[in-house]
C-alpha cells in the first residue's frame, strides 16, 4: 500500500467509525474493556488531532502539544468528524517525505499517514464489533497491519511479557500467497523475514483475523494454530500496545 491507500483508508473507516457510534454512545466496546462507545470515539478523534498537529505543525518534538478538552457528549461526532476531515486534509497536502517525530525509527509524514489508517482500520472495528456488526479488515489493509505490526510493534515491552522462546510463523491464508512473515527472538528483539519458513509456531488465518488477534482484538483460538502453542501465546502477548 501506499500514502493515498493509507488516505483512503483511513477516511473511509475513519467515517465507517463513527457511522457504528451514532447512537450508541454509552456502548460497551468490548475489544477495549472499561470503554464506552464515547470513549473509543473520543480517543480515536485525540489521536487524530494528535498527529495531524505533528505533521501540521512540522513538529520535531511532542512536548509542547496540549491535551485538547473532551466534548460534550451531544457534539462528540461532529468534533470526531471534523478531526478526521482535517487530519485527512493535512496529510494530502503534505509530501510524505517531510520529516517529523515519531515514535518510531521511520520520522516522516508517511509513517503517520500509516500508522492512522491502520489505527483507525482497527478502531472500526472495534466500534462495529460493539454496535453487533464487525466487518473483516480489508485483505490489503491488514497483510499491511500485520507488516507495520511486524516493524514496529514487536518487544518485550508489555508488562510481565515473557520471553517467546522460538519463532513464530504468520500465515495470510486468503489472497495471494503473498501474506506470510518468519519471526526470530534476537534476545529482546526480533527478526523478521517474509515468506515461506517453517517455525516454532504457525500462526494462520484469513489476514484481519491474523491483524485482529496480533492487536488482542481475537482470542488465538481463532486462528489455526499449529506447532507450540505456548510459544504463539508468549508472542501475542510480549508487545505492549496501546
Amino acid at each position: 500500500m501506499d500514502v493515498d491507500d493509507h488516505l483512503t483508508t483511513l477516511e473511509r473507516d475513519g467515517r465507517a467509525l463513527a457511522e457504528a457510534a451514532d447512537g450508541r454512545l454509552s456502548a460497551a466496546v468490548v475489544a477495549c474493556p472499561g470503554w464506552s462507545m464515547g470513549d473509543l470515539v473520543w480517543h480515536t478523534g485525540e489521536v487524530h488531532g494528535f498527529w495531524c498537529a505533528i505533521v501540521e505543525q512540522r513538529l520535531s518534538d511532542p512536548s509542547s502539544l496540549s491535551m485538547p478538552e473532551r466534548p460534550a457528549e451531544d457534539d462528540l461526532l461532529a468534533w470526531y468528524g471534523d478531526s478526521l476531515d482535517h487530519l485527512v486534509e493535512v496529510l494530502r497536502a503534505t509530501d510524505p517525505s517531510t520529516p517529523v517525530w515519531t515514535w518510531a525509527p521511520q520520522q516522516d509524514v508517511a509513517f503517520v499517514a500509516r500508522r492512522m489508517a491502520q489505527e483507525t482500520a482497527v478502531h472500526r472495528w472495534d466500534a462495529e464489533a460493539a454496535a453487533g456488526s464487525a466487518r473483516p479488515i480489508d485483505h490489503d489493509v491488514a497483510l499491511d497491519g500485520v507488516d507495520e505490526f511486524c516493524s514496529f510493534f514487536l518487544g518485550l515491552d508489555a508488562p510481565g511479557a515473557q520471553p517467546v522462546a522460538g519463532s513464530v510463523h504468520l500465515h495470510a491464508t486468503d489472497g495471494d500467497g503473498d501474506g506470510e512473515w518468519l519471526v526470530r527472538p534476537d534476545g529482546e528483539r526480533f527478526t523478521v523475514t517474509r515468506g515461506h519458513e517453517k517455525g516454532d509456531v504457525a500462526l494462520r488465518g484469513p489476514a484481519s483475523d491474523l491483524l485482529l488477534a496480533l492487536w488482542r482484538r481475537l482470542p488465538l483460538d481463532a486462528l489455526d494454530v499449529v506447532g507450540d502453542r505456548g510459544v504463539g501465546e508468549r508472542f501475542v502477548a510480549a508487545s505492549n500496545l496501546v
